[in-house]
């Protein structure tokens, strides 16, 4: 779509002053609307009072609206306000305001309503910050990037080949180490690569004076993802501005692969597999 790699932020400030600090009590029922044409980005309301209406207008036709995603992932230290999905007048809480999961992300569907956020009372608002990253996806994308069964199993050889025409990045590269994140229930494969066909954020770089490539791609804990010999096959999504693991087969097993289907005629499309 046009508007697939288009970013927005949006930054609302409100100054009120009294004897006490930043105060909301007079402008306790204020609702601003505010419309988003990009497909991410991210907003942050600084010492927020009243409501903020929130209407994501993608860049797509009307008509693909119902195949749209959105995810919203809350600053580490927002606070300030309540995140509700709005629809016809009716709010279902999204996000409270104080929750502390760390790296929480929260979808719905955007059919499903928009955003409305409403401050919460304050007696002083002077540090109060409410804030999120937002994306908007492919219903198919934000459930394999939210679901265990998808990243955790292994691929069928259709889903790799499509993964390597399809992916934010698609590696070959080997695992060098993995950190489990316990407490947000992920692990990080650190990555050594090999060969890079693609990517579309610079996760992957050079580093120190040894010229090799590295970087981190991010998976569920419960994967149980551990260090190992041989090459694979890394492909998956960029996801607020990390590396999502999508398909990994070993590299021996993707060349049998493209090579069969390359014999007969499917593949999707060309990566140099060697």
């Amino acid at each position: 779509t046009a508007a697939q790699f288009s970013l927005c932020h949006f930054t609302n400030f409100l100054f009120l002053s009294s004897l006490s600090g930043l105060t909301h009590e007079s402008h306790r029922k204020d609702v601003e609307q505010v419309y988003l044409r990009c497909s991410e980005g991210s907003i942050e309301w600084m010492y927020p009072t009243g409501a903020l209406i929130v209407n994501l207008r993608p860049n797509t036709s009307p008509a693909s609206y119902k195949r749209l995603t959105v995810c919203i992932k809350p600053f580490k230290d927002s606070a300030g306000a309540n995140i509700y999905l709005e629809k016809t007048g009716e709010l279902k809480l999204l996000v409270r305001d104080g929750d502390r999961s760390p790296s929480k992300v929260y979808c719905f569907g955007y059919d499903q309503g928009g955003l409305f956020i409403e401050a919460t009372p304050q007696q002083d608002i002077s540090r109060k910050i409410t804030g999120f990253q937002y994306e908007l996806m492919n219903k198919g994308i934000a459930s394999d990037l939210h679901t265990v069964s998808a990243p955790c199993r292994p691929c069928s050889d259709t889903e790799v080949l499509l993964a390597v025409c399809t992916s934010d990045f698609v590696i070959r590269g080997s695992i060098q180490d993995v950190t489990n994140q316990a407490e947000e229930q992920e692990s990080i494969i650190h990555v050594g690569v090999n060969k890079l066909y693609r990517q579309k954020s610079k996760v992957f770089q050079l580093t120190g004076e040894s010229g090799n490539w590295r970087g981190q791609i991010k998976t569920l804990l419960e994967c149980g993802v551990k260090p190992g010999d041989g090459d694979f096959l890394f492909t998956g999504r960029m996801h607020f501005g990390e590396a999502r693991l999508g398909c990994a087969p070993r590299f021996k097993d993707f060349q049998r692969m493209y090579k069969e289907a390359k014999d007969k005629g499917l593949n999707p499309c060309e990566i140099g597999p060697d």
